[in-house]
């Protein structure tokens, strides 16, 4: 006959739970509940942990107590009913270092004999993790065995309570189209039970992996964070475009971080991580990120010629004005509810719609397939731009009439934004538009995969030319904002001549076209 319903345990069991070091008592709040099938039992509990100075086990009482004052469940009409008691005792921080770990067993009364509830339910031992008050200086106390070509430079950490180190290693440079490729060991993070990673799962797309034991995520991460034994957190930042060098983390199998770092530079580089502890995870994080602004800040890849034009387009160009609307205000995007298939009158209709439920939109961003394009009916990577207006076939009167009507229809509508790819579009400039005549292009390369292949872009002499005529064009038709997308296409290309050339080339145009045409209006 199971009387046993759940046991639910704060700290909970399964978990690992952080204490602050200025707290030096622990208390537990058990909650037994059985079905109310049967008679209500007087239940016992006991706390089982090992939180003495030889690690051995021992019980410590629960003495039953009122229902704390936050729940520890939420129940609803839908679940079983049941008898609640509550128990509840404290635990005081250990003389020894290291986690605690602890369990419950119960039973109905002390004539019968214990149950454990891992047994029961198949929970696991729950964990303390006692954060030290003064926590080791070095970086060696937090990783084991790192390379000797890592150069480890003590930083000032702009977040309290935490360490901060700067490491550096050599990068072999890039021969012809070959990036320089060099692993560096950051050895094992020492004395953690988990850890957490921010991974590449495309150039574009970043994700989450996490996992108890050896550090052992799927994909490249470029973040990777340890939560240790004594409380404390580790957290590493794989810092990539400065040099013309792209780092990321790796796993070798054995627990150890690898630094994978590429080199596109015809000069030897070098690979830059920045390593933060601290006793929480915001912290440590908010401290490598900080630093991390003020390392790329303090590189400046702009020729002398683009600094003034930039420097020109921030004075003359960007106005103060009230910005609300933009920041703030609601905005309509075609993407989710028109898609590719777009013309001027799907947007016009859905506009309507909006307006006749009483929904003012103050911003609208024209998504992606307005432009004119080549290879109707292929795969987006397979189609390229032709010509800065828009397709006659969904926009038949042209871009500008378009977006007059829109104001004339909707004059809550201040912002009109349009999207288009970094490279022109997804499949770059099409060989046979107008564009491909007006403007020098070469071909690049891609990386195999999804949007792999060859690929028509402008020439790196054109790029600043093409993007002030088209944001003029853009400007002159009544659009002023962009949605600037596929900017990972820079990183696609498989050839480190091109990536070099390239890069800097259309980020700098776009940054001094979109300022000097858009102000702050753009999206990236």
């Amino acid at each position: 006959m199971l009387l046993f319903s759940n046991a639910l345990c704060d700290p909970p069991l399964g978990q690992a739970t952080v204490i602050p070091f200025d707290q030096h008592v622990v208390k537990f709040t058990v909650l037994l509940k059985s079905s109310k099938s049967f008679p209500e039992q007087r239940w016992e509990a006991v706390l089982w942990h090992d939180g003495h100075e030889h690690h051995e086990w021992r019980e410590l009482a629960l003495q039953e107590a009122s229902p704390p004052v936050q729940p520890l469940v939420i129940e609803t009409k839908s679940r079983p009913r049941v008898y609640r008691r509550w128990f509840s005792s404290s635990l005081s921080r250990p003389s020894r270092p290291g986690p605690v770990y602890f369990t419950l067993k119960f039973r109905l009364s002390s004539n019968d004999a214990w149950k454990w509830v891992n047994e029961h339910s198949n929970q696991r031992d729950g964990a303390l993790y006692f954060q030290p008050q003064d926590p080791s200086e070095g970086l060696e106390n937090y990783l084991k065995g790192y390379s000797p070509d890592i150069s480890v430079t003590q930083a000032e950490s702009e977040t309290p309570h935490t360490q901060l180190w700067s490491l550096t290693s050599p990068v072999r440079a890039a021969e012809g189209k070959l990036s320089g490729i060099t692993d560096t060991s950051l050895g094992l993070p020492r004395s953690f039970s988990r850890w957490f990673s921010l991974v590449r799962i495309w150039s574009p797309w970043l994700g989450p992996r996490h996992g108890e034991g050896r550090f052992s995520p799927t994909e490249d991460a470029i973040l990777a964070a340890f939560l240790r034994m004594d409380g404390l957190h580790l957290v590493l930042l794989a810092v990539s475009g400065v040099d013309e060098v792209l780092s990321v983390f790796k796993p070798d199998g054995q627990g150890n971080v690898i630094v994978h770092s590429k080199n596109d530079s015809t000069e030897a580089g070098q690979a830059r991580v920045l390593a933060a502890v601290g006793f929480t995870f915001s912290t440590a994080m908010a401290a490598v990120m900080y630093h991390a602004r003020r390392v790329v800040a303090g590189y400046d890849t702009m020729s002398e010629s683009n600094r003034k034009e930039m420097q020109h387009a921030l004075e003359e160009d960007v106005k103060p004005q009230y910005m609300v609307n933009w920041y703030d205000g609601l905005t309509y995007c075609t993407w989710n509810a028109l898609g590719q298939d777009l013309t001027e009158q799907k947007i016009f209709d859905a506009l309507d719609v909006l307006k006749q439920q009483g929904i003012e939109v103050t911003n609208l961003i024209i998504d992606d397939n307005w432009q004119s394009l080549d290879n109707h009916g292929h795969s987006q990577f397979q189609r390229g731009w032709t010509d800065f207006e828009a397709n006659k076939e969904g926009f038949p009167n042209g871009l500008k009439h378009t977006a007059i009507t829109i104001r004339d229809r909707h004059p809550n509508i201040q912002h009109i934004a349009v999207w288009h790819a970094l490279l022109g579009y997804w499949g770059g400039i099409s060989s046979e538009g107008n564009i491909a005549k007006n403007y020098k292009t070469r071909k690049v390369r891609k990386a195999e995969g999804l949007a792999g292949g060859e690929m028509t872009v402008v020439h790196e002499d054109d790029v600043p030319r093409v993007y002030d005529d088209f944001y003029r064009f853009l400007l002159e038709s009544g659009i002023d904002s962009v949605k600037t997308d596929a900017q990972f296409f820079l990183d696609l290309m498989d050839d480190a001549d091109d990536r070099r050339r390239f890069m800097k080339t259309y980020q700098d145009a776009w940054t001094i076209a979109s300022l000097r045409y858009f102000s702050t209006r753009a999206i990236s």
